[in-house]
């Protein structure tokens, strides 16, 4: 009876394995996507398109994506996922090569977007190749730092024996091949089409690599070296004219320029003219998101009630959590914030039941910092806190890359728990019990006795010796 019992849909929840919070936030996520979608995507709709057309859109979006997660949740080998991990930089250089380039060929060609490269169109599918970038550079590092920790490398090892090839052979140089340069490649590669994600993607692999036990001096090392790559870049921007790394430009005025000027210039520019639309054009995104955040004060407009929609382009990816506020209010931020905050502690409790195993400890926590880290730089972009980012809400904003990418980090999350509650299981089944219990422990009585460290025999021959004593 209880076999067949387990194979019913009513127990699906008690037989799912893996962490069962993270899969209740992944379903939160994808339905708060599909319902935000459909209110948001007004300034998405082309000719003849409903909203409707946008929802089924996403909907088959959601689909592969839940896919992917089942796909991989139910991968039990990590070999597997170590395996792959080894080729996230190759993967990275591969697609951002192409994408500095601005390939044109006809099935493949890079898109250029308010003035940034980030995404190739192949085969007529959008590719956000940063979004590739993150997850793949993360769990490459994971399995960089287990590599330069623990696994030999028979390449570098044989080169002891040449004169000339001797110093490749050491563990700095492991650390400085496998994990510092490319470090380094991914981060200029990235600066040419977005700062920030330069900068984000730099700072989530700097602390995969400190959880991995990097050593604090050559990090520091590291960091610095990031930065006088940065001046470098910057003193080229100016040197060039603005020729060579535009974006940096755009992060300098995103930084220095103060939006009250432009603000200024709104109030005392005709209305219609030249100066008056450039003004307005610098902050009328951010100001609509501020302006969303205001009215939607406790509870909300309500579902379908945003106004801001129609002003903010990108309302339904830059600045989805303004416009989850605008609806839903306070409490809907909250909500949704609290999803994001408790896939980070969820990801420390998995780390800490991985063990000594260094691979999944850093895929998990990079991961869980990849999506965390962005979802809170978004929050913070709509709530005026620091310069536009161009960082998507996970999970829930618009982009069907994204949305996969993020899909298969939260599936390697879910099957890495899962392998690491089976080992703990094991574990606990195999390991022997600190204090035996004695055969005679069987009742409530005996088990008293027990936790007081005699048995019931004792006490019987104790109470005898009293009764005797005070002849009862």
């Amino acid at each position: 009876m209880s076999a067949s019992r387990k194979k019913t849909i009513w127990n699906f929840a008690e037989n799912l394995e893996g962490d069962k919070v993270i899969w209740m936030i992944v379903m939160f996520l994808i339905f708060s996507s599909i319902v935000c979608i459909f209110s948001s995507s007004s300034r998405l709709l082309e000719d003849g398109q409903t909203r409707l057309d946008i929802v089924g859109d996403q909907v088959l979006t959601v689909i592969f994506g839940l896919a992917l997660i089942v796909g991989l949740y139910n991968i039990r080998n990590l070999k597997f996922f170590r395996w792959c991990s080894k080729w996230g930089f190759l993967v990275s250089v591969v697609f951002l090569v192409l994408l500095d380039i601005h390939v044109r060929l006809p099935f493949m060609r890079a898109i250029e977007i308010n003035g940034a490269w980030r995404i190739l169109k192949i085969a007529g599918f959008q590719v956000h190749v940063f979004e590739i970038v993150k997850v793949a550079m993360v769990m490459y590092m994971a399995w960089a730092v287990e590599k330069v920790k623990k696994g030999p490398c028979p390449l570098l090892d044989s080169l002891k024996d040449n004169p000339k090839l001797k110093f490749l052979s050491g563990k700095k140089a492991r650390k400085w091949i496998y994990l510092y340069l490319p470090f380094i490649v991914v981060f200029l590669m990235v600066l040419p089409g977005s700062n920030s994600s330069a900068l984000f993607i730099a700072g989530i692999m700097f602390l995969t690599i400190l959880i991995g036990g990097g050593e604090w001096k050559e990090m520091a090392k590291i960091a610095a070296i990031g930065v006088g790559l940065l001046a470098v870049c910057t003193g080229l921007y100016f040197i060039s004219s603005g020729k060579i790394f535009k974006r940096i430009g755009t992060g300098i005025t995103r930084i220095v320029s103060d939006n009250s000027d432009y603000e200024k210039m709104v109030i005392e520019s005709k209305p219609g003219s030249r100066e008056y639309q450039l003004a307005l054009d610098k902050i009328h995104q951010p100001y609509s998101a501020k302006i969303a955040v205001k009215q939607g004060g406790l509870i909300g407009r309500g579902a379908g009630q945003s106004r801001q929609r129609y002003i903010v382009p990108d309302m339904s990816e830059d600045y989805m959590y303004s416009f989850i506020i605008e609806e839903y209010g306070l409490l809907g931020g909250i909500f949704i914030l609290t999803l994001y905050v408790s896939l980070m502690a969820r990801g420390v409790l998995i780390v800490r039941n991985c063990g000594q195993e260094l691979f999944p400890k850093c895929a998990i926590a990079g991961l869980c910092l990849l999506i965390t880290g962005q979802a809170f730089l978004h929050m913070l972009v709509n709530v005026d806190i620091g310069p536009m980012t161009g960082q998507t809400l996970p999970l829930i904003s618009h982009g069907n890359s994204a949305f996969l990418c993020f899909s298969i980090a939260f599936g390697i999350i879910l099957a890495i728990s899962r392998i690491a509650s089976r080992k703990m299981a094991s574990e606990q089944k195999n390991a022997k019990s600190l204090v035996e219990l004695h055969e005679t422990v069987q009742g409530l009585d005996d088990l008293e006795a027990f936790e007081n460290g005699s048995s019931v025999e004792d006490e019987a021959v104790e109470l005898q010796n009293i009764d005797n004593e005070y002849d009862l």
